[in-house]
């Protein structure tokens, strides 16, 4: 009997260290236990989460608000090079306990994730050449004969599929081979973001910035986890409502150069 009591009291803790036990665990559970913050960037996203190309340097607001986090948590951090294009699967994968880069808010994406509250706002911009005469202002862009370029798995390429009347859409890979194509006269303009938009003008000598007169189509971001876990979304809602009302998240977005998207808790009156 006793051999019986023991065998079953093993097969019992078995089952209780087994990776399936951890199964509904908490992600912030899990980076408490575990003492470890894997976070999901892009490393193309200037301003945001920008890893240099000389140096290799990682850069940027939510490179910052990612390292603050951790700090806040006590742990270390574990950087995990992901994209608009593999979010999704990276996060219900595990590789990653969140995605800090500025992550629009849809609610395509929010049928697979949960999100903070926002922290950042951005209209959309467009690139085009300098030598291109057909474009001139924002009106010039939906007219028969304009391709318009926008990278799969971004917000844009949803927002000018539904937007576009006239001009031909054309959805590629990369961020980059939006530039390319534009570049190479494939397409006329491509979309992009208030931050990607600095990043155009301030590493090219080609690109010329077209604003859409007014606003076209706002998107908040914020940061993404998988759904499901209210106490790891509760705990980073928290984050954010901190570093709001703290000015961490301001004074980043103002050594990034992206004070006109931040988004900040107003003063209260008499303050």
């Amino acid at each position: 009997m006793i051999r019986v009591g023991l065998l079953a009291f093993a097969c019992l803790l078995g089952m209780a260290l087994s990776p399936a036990a951890f199964a509904e665990e908490s992600r912030l559970d899990h980076v408490l236990r575990t003492r470890l913050l894997q976070v999901c960037y892009w490393p193309d996203y200037y301003g945001v989460s920008y890893r240099n190309p000389r140096t290799g340097e990682l850069t940027g607001i939510d490179i910052e608000m990612a390292r603050a986090l951790a700090s806040d948590l006590g742990v270390s951090l574990r950087f995990v090079e992901s994209s608009f294009a593999s979010l999704i699967p990276d996060l219900t994968s595990r590789r990653c306990d969140v995605a800090m880069f500025a992550v629009g808010i849809t609610d395509e994406r929010k049928r697979h994730l949960a999100f903070t509250e926002p922290y950042l706002a951005s209209d959309i911009y467009a690139i085009t050449t300098q030598g291109n005469r057909r474009l001139r202002d924002w009106a010039d862009i939906d007219r028969p004969g304009t391709v318009v370029a926008v990278s799969r798995g971004t917000v844009h390429e949803t927002i000018m599929r539904n937007r576009l009347k006239h001009a031909t859409l054309r959805v590629v890979d990369t961020p980059h081979a939006r530039e390319q194509d534009v570049q190479a006269g494939r397409a006329d303009v491509f979309m992009t973001d208030y931050p990607y938009s600095r990043r155009m003008l301030a590493t090219s000598d080609w690109a010329r910035l077209i604003e859409p007169g007014g606003t076209f189509h706002v998107t908040p971001y914020g940061y993404a986890v998988v759904r499901g876990d209210p106490r790891w979304q509760q705990r980073l809602d928290g984050f954010v409502a901190q570093i709001k009302r703290d000015g961490r998240l301001l004074a980043a977005a103002r050594r990034h150069q992206l004070e006109p998207i931040v988004l900040v808790v107003p003063a209260e009156d008499g303050r």
